[in-house]
């Protein structure tokens, strides 16, 4: 019987790593000459300095406390050109829309992606719509494209991590981390996941919970202008736990984590407890983790909470030589191992 693809091997775990690598990347190989190439895996790729990346979004329900599709795929596009160190210039926006959806419904999303796009003052300037017959697609379904390009902060980003250490990557990959890196978070985690599943499952907890979806390029602009950043990642689906592994792995370097400097709401944390569900999992769609030289770490700490999107941020463990893998230093004070999930422990979230 011929193997089928499943619904856990696009939930940007472990299991969509497979299939990235092993049924994807095997035929894409030796097709340009990118300086961040696709067989990087990082959230964006450079071609002659311009950044660019892509992402599609099936997120159910459409709208949810905090949000939609429609501003989730502005700002996770515009996330994903500025974490590798880009200044989004542009988005396009591409509909695919299953015939009988409501004109009513598509009219506010599209509003809330244009008012999406103003407010992180990046354009939507192409695109294209679709519709298809009933039945063929569950509602609607967007896709992004993005291009930026390098930011003007970068250079002095670099100059003032080559004042501490060795550094030769000219953008913030997620292979750059050496021992002694420190890791911070720019806030809470599990809240975009938490809201919409509770919302999806009438739980009651996006009461309290709504979703972080928000742009990040200015935040990053704040921090390069700062200095000493290695590596940056927005920690989507998989969650920081992905995030994490995905930094050890590409950097070949251990990582330990501080459980008791993690932010996690009191909200998001009884609920996980209640539904068996690793709040370090859950997907986040207004968060950065960023690596950076020990020396700058209490100066970025500082920066990061003077704007708006950064006042719960945290250093949250450093890189290390010394294990490998990813290890959490528990409350208790022992210590657990923190793997790549198998895939996005709630479906459907972006």
């Amino acid at each position: 019987m011929a193997k089928k693809i499943t619904l856990a091997q696009g939930a940007g775990g472990e299991l969509m790593d497979q299939l990235i690598k092993e049924n994807i990347l095997r035929f894409f190989k030796n097709q340009g000459t990118a300086e961040v190439p696709l067989t990087a895996l990082d959230d964006a790729a450079v071609v002659d300095d311009i950044v660019f990346s892509t992402d599609s979004h099936t997120v159910q329900p459409l709208i949810f406390p905090g949000g939609d599709i429609g501003s989730l795929a502005v700002c996770g596009t515009i996330n994903d050109v500025s974490v590798v160190g880009g200044t989004p210039l542009a988005l396009s926006a591409g509909f695919i829309i299953e015939e009988g959806f409501s004109l009513e419904t598509f009219e506010a999303i599209v509003r809330s992606m244009g008012r999406m796009a103003k407010k992180a003052n990046v354009p939507i300037v192409t695109g294209d719509t679709k519709v298809v017959e009933k039945g063929a697609l569950q509602q609607f379904m967007i896709n992004t494209s993005g291009i930026g390009r390098r930011s003007p902060a970068l250079e002095k980003n670099i100059k003032e991590v080559k004042r501490h250490r060795k550094f030769r990557s000219r953008w913030l990959l997620d292979s750059n981390l050496e021992s002694g890196d420190v890791l911070i978070l720019s806030g809470n985690i599990g809240e975009h996941g938490i809201a919409l599943l509770s919302f999806r499952e009438g739980y009651g907890f996006e009461t309290m919970i709504h979703s972080d979806i928000a742009p990040l390029n200015g935040l990053m602009s704040m921090v390069l202008a700062e200095g000493g950043v290695v590596s940056a990642k927005d920690p989507t689906r998989g969650g920081l736990a992905n995030t994490v592994n995905e930094f050890s792995e590409k950097s070949q370097m251990g990582i330990l984590l501080n459980e008791d400097t993690i932010p996690i709401p009191k909200g998001v944390q009884s609920a996980c407890d209640m539904l068996g569900i690793d709040p370090l999992e859950i997907g986040n769609e207004g968060k950065v983790v960023l690596g950076v030289v020990k020396e700058k770490a209490d100066e970025l700490l500082a920066v990061l909470k003077k704007h708006p999107l950064g006042k719960r941020a945290a250093i949250i463990g450093e890189a290390t030589d010394k294990i490998s893998g990813v290890a959490l230093q528990t409350a208790v004070g022992g210590k657990r191992i923190v793997r790549k999930p198998l895939g996005d422990p709630i479906p459907r979230i972006c």
